[in-house]
């Protein structure tokens, strides 16, 4: 408060001095690498060095913003190039361009090529160009799943593991030959839903029905000239004929020294609580690769949402007064269910005080599912992934690996079970009762948490539950979901519940210093790979598993 009549003095005298002169009428941004929801959390300052900060999708909805409140500027300038994104990023980048356009400004994509993924945002903008010699790629859906079983069986090695029903697949890669009847029907169900998605965004687009957007999907690849030819384009241009069509073209840091900067906030007053839950949800700590492996490993290299670090954040935003309602951001698979339920309750505590939000990113599957119940209202994405409410439990069973290197392992043990997760053999079958009645058991637990929280008879939840997977406008349909909305909605939604203005600033809470202080555990050792190893071991800890398979969903 004492500093505030300094800061408000700065930023008069630098709103005077960026209004002299002008911004370019144009601002392109390259689009060029997947974009998280969130801005990266603060790194220590060892690791500042190791990459450039990732543009995050909330950072430039806000450049779009401030674009969108100058006058003087005309539009944006997409340069896309082939990124990895999931369609639920995608969406959000699609309703960043949508508000941009409904604020008078026009949005343009420009690229060498396109991919399915690059071609369903375009259409989200005013005008489709196209480098010449470029082509537009296959468009459409297709995912492959590898199964181990056989292969892994040449060198000894086995899983064993319990799942409540077929559909809850997580485990299917490692304990099946191929691919079940109920995994294929759930994936055709699940890319059914994201083609439908891309013929409705091209329809709009291109001026057409469904009929005409799917005729254009299967009749792809196109070159330059039958692109231009078949409507696929508006324009055939090389980026450097783009300031000969649209005027001046920009770069943001060039446009955002000409542009004024957001009055400073005096950070006082009651405000949006912003928390989130990301990667696989172990017992521990949350943590991250200090620096990204060459390669992305399913399960133990994700970032990890540590029930530790979650429950003490979820501590603080109840006590603080001044958080009037809270926004969960939650992007996980789940994982262990002790972790899962640790969250869950202390989100509760959060619920019972104050309006809590949840929305869901890419994925918020199993554990990621159970940790949103506590939400007065649920947000989803069309594409995001959502459900597999079920658990399943397991092991490695690595006995015949070491029989084949003609190593002796020998254990004793004393207690009837005590070497029940031992991966040397198998389940024994009164081993496999004991662990099928505890899956049984976790598993009616959550169907319990999940009807009390959606309101639904458990008749209702039974054929939707079963570790089914869907996206989520199947989920709205099915009332696992309230809306369909990225973080935008989950705050307006919030402010709405508690009563607050419009102006109610959201922030991010960042957990309480002497509960949890800046690098209270050291990195593992041995970088990502130390880190990976890490993770195997937590996962193994975890008396159980709430976890979704692992669907690739990036397009490219």
């Amino acid at each position: 408060m004492i500093l505030y009549p300094f800061r408000y003095l700065w930023w008069l005298i630098s709103s005077v001095r960026r209004s002299i002169g002008r911004p370019p009428e144009f601002v392109m941004f390259v689009l060029e690498e997947d974009l998280p929801a969130l801005p990266d959390p603060p790194r220590p300052l060892w690791q500042r060095f190791t990459g450039r900060p990732r543009l995050s999708v909330k950072e430039l909805g806000e450049r779009f913003d401030r674009i969108a409140r100058d006058r003087r500027i005309k539009g944006v300038v997409l340069h896309l190039r082939p990124a990895g994104m999931p369609m639920s990023t995608l969406q959000d980048l699609r309703e960043l361009i949508a508000t941009l356009r409904k604020s008078g400004k026009r949005v343009v994509a420009w690229a060498p090529s396109y991919s399915t993924g690059t071609y369903y945002l375009a259409c989200a903008c005013d005008e489709i160009l196209m480098m010449p010699t470029g082509m537009i790629g296959a468009l459409g859906f297709a995912t492959t799943g590898m199964f181990l079983a056989d292969g892994l069986a040449r060198f000894g090695l086995g899983a064993d593991f319990i799942q409540v029903s077929p559909y809850k697949s997580a485990a299917d890669p490692l304990t099946k030959s191929k691919m079940s009847g109920e995994l294929r029907e759930q994936l055709t169900w699940l890319l059914d839903s994201q083609h439908h998605e891309l013929a409705t965004a091209i329809a709009d687009s291109r001026h057409t029905d469904e009929a005409g957007a799917k005729k254009l999907i299967d009749s792809s690849p196109y070159g330059d000239d039958t692109a231009l030819e078949g409507h696929a384009v508006d324009r055939i241009m090389s980026e450097e004929d783009l300031s000969a069509h649209l005027g001046p073209i920009g770069t943001w840091e060039r446009a955002e020294r000409k542009m004024r900067r957001p009055a400073p906030a005096l950070g006082r007053g009651r405000y949006v609580a912003l928390l989130r839950i990301e990667g696989m949800i172990l017992d521990g700590r949350s943590g991250r690769l200090p620096v990204r492996p060459p390669i992305d490993i399913p399960l133990v290299g994700e970032e990890r949402a540590g029930d530790l670090t979650v429950v003490q954040l979820a501590r603080q935003v109840a006590a603080d007064k001044r958080a009037a309602a809270a926004v969960l951001y939650v992007n996980s698979r789940g994982g262990s269910t002790t972790a899962s339920e640790a969250m869950r309750l202390a989100l509760e505590t959060v619920a019972r005080r104050k309006p809590l939000v949840v929305v869901m990113g890419r994925t918020a599957a199993s554990g990621g599912y159970d940790v949103a119940t506590p939400g007065a209202w649920i947000i989803a994405r069309p594409s995001t992934l959502t459900g597999s409410i079920g658990v399943l439990g397991g092991k490695i069973v690595t006995g015949g690996l070491w029989s084949k290197l003609q190593f002796n392992r020998e254990t004793i043990a004393f207690g009837n079970h005590a070497a029940i997760n031992s991966d040397e053999r198998p389940y024994s079958d009164e081993e496999r009762e004991i662990v099928t009645r505890e899956i049984d058991h976790l598993y009616r637990g959550f169907l319990d948490v999940v009807a009390r929280a959606r309101k639904m008879t458990p008749d209702e939840l039974q054929p939707i539950a079963q570790g089914k997977v869907w996206t989520g406008r199947q989920a709205l349909e099915r009332k696992l979901v309230d809306e369909l909305g990225g973080l935008d909605a989950g705050v307006i939604k919030a402010r709405t519940l508690a009563g607050l203005p419009a102006s109610a600033p959201l922030r991010e809470v960042r957990g309480p210093r002497r509960m949890i202080p800046p690098l209270a555990e050291p990195a593992p050792a041995g970088g990502w790979f130390g880190y990976v190893l890490d993770g195997l071991t937590m996962l193994n800890r975890a008396p159980a598993l709430a976890v979704m398979e692992y669907l690739p969903g990036e397009l490219t």
